[in-house]
């Protein structure tokens, strides 16, 4: 059996008496898609350093693709978009790209037939117009943003690590981007993917690990992580045009701290958590006696926002942390 493409363990890093990774652990299985999530500052970009040799860890050991840290045969087989974007502004799109296909020992004949493919499958280069013939600042920032994630791929990486990678796209080419993620597990490829929008995680990881101040929350499979914290959470729909005389009642049955821990509004339905101990029946019986109106009332797995709120509370997410990209 072939050994994981990433195995951390026990790693930590201090700064300045600052505990930014504090005994961090977990092993990424080949050909996945695979979320390092939590809100800004959680310590995310910390580890991708670490796990690529930017810097080095204080304790603990990391192997990636099989081999001992800091082996130039692994990192040489990695892709890496760093969440500080850098292209050389006044450098032709296609020159760029020649020179960092040049820099991962990909030929010229052999680049500009790859950056041919990427430009195309991205749209820089339709019948109207070329984009690889512009100079790096006279595209639009999103456009900057796949050039950069081109030269991330054009060597056919066997892992590629993207920290925060839809940070600043407008939906369309983050859906060029996320399309993009799925073809290369099609591929068999391992993509590790650094993100605070819990949305995206959901959409694509196959497994995830949740990091909220240097810790890590939990990882695992993102559907054994929903089953493991599911059967406590319910999807209320209600008509609220429909309600009347009956809000004061139903908000008095939801902020029954022994029926509902807590309350998510989501607009078109409310996400429940149930108080410990208590019954979805139950709570179906008292809304059902205040007067409200149902239109919904389901048990669901819970939403990964909703398990982070679980496991670390309010006061580990920020504003944004489930905003769609």
């Amino acid at each position: 059996m072939a050994p994981p493409a990433l195995d951390v363990r026990s790693v930590v890093k201090r700064y300045a008496g600052h505990t930014a990774v504090r005994d961090l652990s977990l092993q990424v299985p080949r050909g996945v898609v695979y979320g390092l999530l939590g809100p800004n500052g959680a310590g995310k970009t910390t580890t991708i350093r670490m796990i690529l040799d930017i810097i080095r860890p204080d304790s603990g050991s990391v192997s990636l693709l099989g081999h001992a840290y800091g082996d130039r045969r692994a990192l040489d087989r990695v892709g890496y978009l760093p969440e500080e974007r850098g292209l050389y502004k006044k450098m032709q799109v296609r020159r760029v790209l020649r020179f960092l296909a040049a820099l991962k020992g990909v030929d010229e004949r052999e680049a500009d037939r790859r950056i041919d493919e990427w430009l195309d499958r991205l749209a820089l280069r339709t019948p109207e117009k070329d984009w690889g013939e512009q100079k790096v600042d006279e595209l639009s920032r999103g456009m900057q943003q796949k050039v950069q994630f081109i030269g991330t791929l054009l060597h056919d990486p066997e892992l590629v690590v993207l920290d925060e990678p839809f940070s600043g796209l407008d939906p369309i080419n983050a859906q060029a981007l996320k399309d993009t993620v799925v073809e290369l597990r099609r591929r068999g490829k391992t993509v590790i993917f650094s993100t605070h929008l819990m949305d995206n995680a959901e959409r694509l990881c196959d497994a995830v690990c949740i990091i909220a101040r240097g810790d890590k929350v939990l990882d695992g499979g993102v559907a054994e992580v929903k089953r493991a914290h599911g059967g406590r959470h319910v999807a209320l729909g209600l008509d609220r045009g429909a309600m009347d005389g009956a809000v004061a009642g139903i908000e008095s049955v939801l902020g029954d701290p022994t029926l509902v821990r807590r309350a998510d509004d989501q607009n078109r339905f409310l996400e429940l958590e149930l108080a410990p101990g208590a019954d979805s029946q139950e709570l179906l019986r008292r809304l059902v006696a205040a007067g409200a109106p149902i239109t919904r009332f389901e048990l669901v797995q819970p939403s990964l926002h909703q398990i982070f709120l679980q496991k670390v509370g309010a006061t580990g997410v920020e504003e944004g942390m489930t905003g769609h990209g």
